[in-house]
C-alpha cells in the first residue's frame, strides 16, 4: 500500500519506517524534511488544508505521528503557548486530517495517541476501554480530545482507525538505556523499542484497512510481564507484544 505518514520526520517515524518501507510505500507530510531516504515529501503542517490535501492525494491509508512534546503529565499547571502548541496539532489538526481523508475515499488509518491520556499515578491499567482519559495536563488532555475525534469519524463516517496508545518511544540505544532504570526511579517508564513500535503501526495498518466503522485503542507498552499494563487487547485485535527484549536482553 501507499500510506501516508503525517508528522513523518518526527523520532517515532524515523525509528520506525525503515522496519516498515519493505512492506509499503510511504509519503511523508511534515513541516521538516524526513529523515528517512526513499521516501515521497509534502511539506507543510497538519494543519494547512491545501498540504493535507495534497499529502492524502493518491494514498491508500494513512498513519498520524503528529505529537508535540509533552507538558508534565503529573500536573495540571500550564502556560498560554501550551494551549497554542497542543490544540492545533492535536485536535484541529487532526479533525482536518480525517474529514480530508473521507472526503478522499481513504478510509483508514493508525492514530499515535499516547499512554498520556491517562493519569499516570496509576500502578494498572486494567484495558484500554476501562481506564479514564483523566491527564491533568494539557497534551494529554487534547490527545484525549484526537481520540474522540478519531472515534467520531468511525461512528459518523464508517471510518476504520486504530489509536496507539505509546509510552516510552525509544531507538534501540534508547530502549537499552531506559531498562536499566528501576521502577522506583521517578523517570521510570514502560519504554516501548523502536522495532517493536514498527510491528504494531503494521499490524494496526492491516487491521484498519480490512474491516469498516470501527475505532479501536490498543496500549504500547515496552512491559512484557504485563507488571502495570494489561496488553491481552494488542494481542487479540494485532497479534501484538513486545519482542525486542527476546533478542537483545
Amino acid at each position: 500500500m501507499k500510506v501516508l505518514i503525517a508528522g513523518g520526520s518526527g523520532n517515532v517515524a524515523t525509528w520506525t519506517m525503515p522496519h516498515m518501507q519493505s512492506e509499503h510505500e510511504f509519503r511523508v507530510l511534515d513541516p521538516a524534511p524526513p529523515r528517512v531516504e526513499g521516501v515521497e515529501f509534502v511539506q507543510g503542517s497538519i494543519t494547512d488544508p491545501g498540504a493535507v490535501r495534497e499529502a492524502l492525494d493518491g494514498v491508500d491509508a494513512f498513519i498520524n505521528m503528529v505529537m508535540k512534546s509533552p507538558t508534565d503529565s503529573h500536573s495540571r499547571k500550564h502556560t498560554v503557548q501550551d494551549v497554542l502548541d497542543n490544540y492545533p496539532v492535536n485536535t484541529m489538526g487532526l479533525h482536518l486530517l480525517l474529514k480530508t481523508a473521507h472526503e478522499l475515499g481513504i478510509m483508514a488509518g493508525v492514530h499515535t495517541s499516547t499512554f498520556t491520556v491517562h493519569d499516570r499515578h496509576r500502578t494498572w491499567y486494567s484495558s484500554e476501554d476501562e481506564v479514564p482519559l483523566d491527564n491533568p495536563g494539557v497534551y494529554g488532555l487534547t490527545k484525549g480530545f484526537g481520540e474522540q475525534i478519531c472515534r467520531y469519524f468511525c461512528r459518523e463516517f464508517g471510518m476504520s482507525i486504530v489509536a496507539l496508545r505509546l509510552t516510552g518511544p525509544r531507538d534501540r540505544a534508547g530502549w537499552i538505556e531506559g531498562r536499566k532504570l528501576p521502577k522506583d526511579d521517578p523517570r521510570h517508564l514502560w519504554v516501548t523499542d523502536e522495532e517493536d513500535m514498527a510491528a504494531a503501526y503494521l499490524a494496526a495498518l492491516e487491521v484498519a484497512v480490512n474491516r469498516r466503522g470501527r475505532y479501536d485503542a490498543v496500549f504500547l507498552a515496552g512491559d512484557e510481564n504485563e507488571e502495570e499494563v494489561n496488553l491481552s487487547k494488542g494481542r487479540q485485535l494485532l497479534g501484538w507484544e513486545p519482542r525486542t527484549h527476546l533478542k537483545v536482553d
